[in-house]
């Protein structure tokens, strides 16, 4: 009972900011990104395979353990995986879907912040068109990421993809979070009885109509 991952970008694993997931049961690829004041930039990638001559509960077993190993190895910020909406293959669906419950578990497990992105999404977020080709996002990731051809195999551009697309969405998530913190204040303000700033606002512009409407009676 064996798996296989073989590095294609890098030599060496860094601390990086993205490890990105192309879920699959006979190739996961995956793909990190490190990025700086510069910019994102590939510092590895590769495939993690699994022999397919055994079987699946045992290949499932063999690939839960490297991705374990690679998300301890990497110790990345967050991890991307590629959620799986549509397949017309239900074999492949079930396969893919069982390798991205693997890598949802291993980055958990390593206590990473962890995202889903469609397909659909990616395209979006790289190429700025959801039904853009694999071709240009291969493409495209190449360019982003200042790498002279596409990466190969097709596996690591994907994995790449799912993580420049982590990061394009990092600003929205953000906003959410500070948005989802206010309402909680303003919820935890009320329940307490503490006055919001606008109550407090509210009673001076109160409390001046009543000054000015005294002042007239005296007149």
């Amino acid at each position: 009972m064996a798996s296989t991952r073989r590095p294609v970008l890098g030599a060496k694993l860094e601390r990086v900011f993205v490890l990105g997931i192309d879920p699959g049961l006979s190739r996961c690829g995956y793909g990190v990104l490190e990025r700086d004041a510069r910019g994102p930039r590939a510092v590895a990638g590769g495939v993690i395979t699994t022999d397919t001559r055994e079987c699946v509960a045992e290949r499932l077993s063999a690939l839960l353990v490297d991705l374990r190993a690679l998300v301890a190895e990497v110790a990345p910020d967050a991890v991307a995986v590629e959620r799986v909406f549509f397949q017309t293959n239900a074999l492949t669906a079930t396969s893919v879907a069982q390798a991205a419950g693997l890598a949802l578990v291993a980055a958990a497990e390593g206590g990473c912040e962890v995202a889903e992105y469609t397909s659909n999404e990616v395209k979006q977020a790289v190429v700025g068109y959801g039904n853009a080709t694999k071709a240009q996002v291969q493409r495209m990731v190449a360019q982003v990421l200042g790498l002279s051809v596409p990466p190969r195999p097709p596996d690591v551009a994907d994995a790449l993809g799912l993580a420049l697309c982590h990061l394009a969405s990092e600003p929205l998530r953000r906003s959410l979070a500070l948005s989802a913190k206010t309402a909680g204040q303003r919820a935890h303000s009320d329940r307490s009885g503490t006055p919001s700033r606008r109550d407090l606002s509210s009673r001076r512009d109160l409390s001046s109509r009543r000054d000015l409407l005294s002042r007239r009676e005296a007149q």
